[in-house]
Formats: structure tokens, sequence, C-alpha cells
């Protein structure tokens, strides 16, 4: 049921978004040169994948997590796209392709290796990653692997349409800050 709604959903968001994703496309190749981002992240059962979204760094930044990230990095395209959450939507395509959900676990990188071992013990790879969910709406990122890995468990127990649907509209609405940069670095 989540699947098709997830597909559903992401179609929908690509056709009525395209224009928005269109005009960030042409506004990112003036910024950065290179618009859209694509690295390679943890998805279902610890299989590889491709995420796309669109730049908010600039060319060059270290592969790290967000937390680790230096804001000095972030463009002012980027921090407005990270503002209002905009940099995530190239990931409807993601969800598409059946790689993402809408809600889950957001994807980390494969360097995050304590971050991995707290997932893998509680079981969060057996779900598909998701755009949004749980820990994005309470604000807890990467920095925190154990907390971030019971979050998303206790989500992924928990999750009913009810839910699912609440952590969209939060998210849309600015719950959250999403993947931070941490001031000073």
């Amino acid at each position: 049921m989540i699947r098709l709604i997830d597909l559903l959903a992401a179609l929908l968001g690509l056709l009525f978004l395209w224009p928005v994703l269109l005009m960030v496309t042409i506004i990112g190749y003036f910024d950065t040169g290179s618009p859209i981002f694509i690295q390679e992240r943890v998805g279902r059962n610890k299989k590889p994948f491709k995420l796309i979204k669109f730049r908010t760094m600039s060319i060059g930044t270290k592969s790290v997590a967000s937390h680790l990230a230096n804001n000095a990095s972030i463009t002012k395209l980027g921090n407005f796209l990270r503002k209002t959450k905009i940099d995530e939507l190239p990931q409807l395509i993601n969800v598409v392709k059946g790689e993402m959900s809408l809600v889950g676990p957001r994807p980390n990188l494969f360097n995050q290796e304590e971050l991995i071992l707290e997932r893998d013990f509680l079981g969060v790879y057996n779900v598909r990653p998701g755009i949004t969910g749980l820990s994005q709406v309470k604000t807890i990122d990467m920095s925190t692997p154990k907390l971030l890995a019971e979050t998303d468990k206790k989500m992924i127990d928990s999750l009913t349409i009810k839910d699912y649907f609440k952590y969209i509209l939060m998210t849309v609405t600015g719950s959250g800050s999403g993947d931070r940069v941490k001031a000073g670095k």
C-alpha cells in the first residue's frame, strides 16, 4: 500500500513541480555550474543506490555527513534550497525508481560506520530509506547515530498511514531542519 502511495505521490509531485525543478536547475548552473548532486548512499538491505539532490555545496566539498561539512561550503542558493527543503525534490526520482520511499530513515553514506552498525543491529535497513521521517521532523540528525537509529526503528515499528502523511505535512510546513551543517565549521 505504501509503495503505491509513494509511486503516485512522486509521479504527481514530478508532474506538478517540474517548473520548479527546471528553474532551480537553471539557476543552479549559474550558482555552481553543476546543479545536480548524485551520491552513493546505503539503501534497503544495505544495497548502494545513487541519491539525487540539488547541489547545495561548492563542487569539490568533501563527501561527509552534513553535520561534518564545512558551513562555508554551502552556496547562497544552497542555503535557500536547504531551508525550503527544495534540494530534496529530485529524490522523487529515487522514489519512482523504488530506491526510496517518501517516508523512511534518511539514507546514510557508506563511511558512516557507527550509524551503519546501530541501524544494522536494529534492522533499519529492512525498509526503503526515505526523504523524510520521524527523525527529520524531530531534528535528529546523523551526529547522534544511536539516537537516530533508535528513532528510525521506533518510526518503522509504529508507522501508520496517518503518521506517513503527518511526517510529509510536517516536513513541507517546516518542521525539523533536515540535514544540518553545524555552525562554525
